[in-house]
């Protein structure tokens, strides 16, 4: 018995590592980047994409919320490799409101979704042709810890009073 409660312990542990999603693939231009489609963004049009990358701003507006995303290259995981050289900007439009806080500048994202029509903007004084996403999935990536990694065990004798 106490085996059994063990064998499902560590299922459960390591479920709770799981390595966030994994979107079928199918019918998706794998090798397109945003920075492509911001050249010619009509070729694209109606393309499927899985793009991800780091949040820039989120803007919510009457009939959707507008997330403007940094793009990287993705992992085996589907998660954006941040330590990489960025592949362009693009828009994601999720049709209702979701809370900026929630998506904050900064956060990872992926999204497997649709080419729509590409929206003019700028990046500082530069203007910038953004691809847009019409979003099928969606995920926010949880948040990591910005600290520098240390250990979590301490040795010595006394109390420890914290915050």
């Amino acid at each position: 018995m106490r085996q059994v409660i063990m064998m499902l312990a560590a299922l459960v542990l390591l479920g709770g590592c799981a390595t966030g999603p994994r979107y079928d693939t199918q019918q998706v231009e794998l090798e397109l980047l945003p920075s492509q489609v911001s050249e010619d963004p009509e070729s694209y049009r109606g393309g499927r994409v899985l793009w991800g990358g780091a949040i820039v701003v989120t803007r919510n507006l009457p009939e959707y919320t507008e997330i403007e995303v940094l793009g990287y290259p993705l992992d085996g995981s589907q998660r954006p490799r941040t330590g990489r050289e960025p592949v362009g900007r693009f828009l994601v439009r999720q049709p209702g409101y979701l809370e900026e806080m929630k998506y904050a500048r900064g956060r990872m994202i992926t999204v497997k979704g649709e080419l729509a029509a590409a929206a003019a903007g700028q990046v500082g004084e530069a203007r910038y042709t953004y691809p847009v996403v019409e979003p099928e999935d969606l995920y926010l990536w949880p948040p990591t810890s910005r600290e520098p990694a240390r250990p979590r065990f301490h040795f010595g004798i006394g109390v420890i009073f914290g915050r």
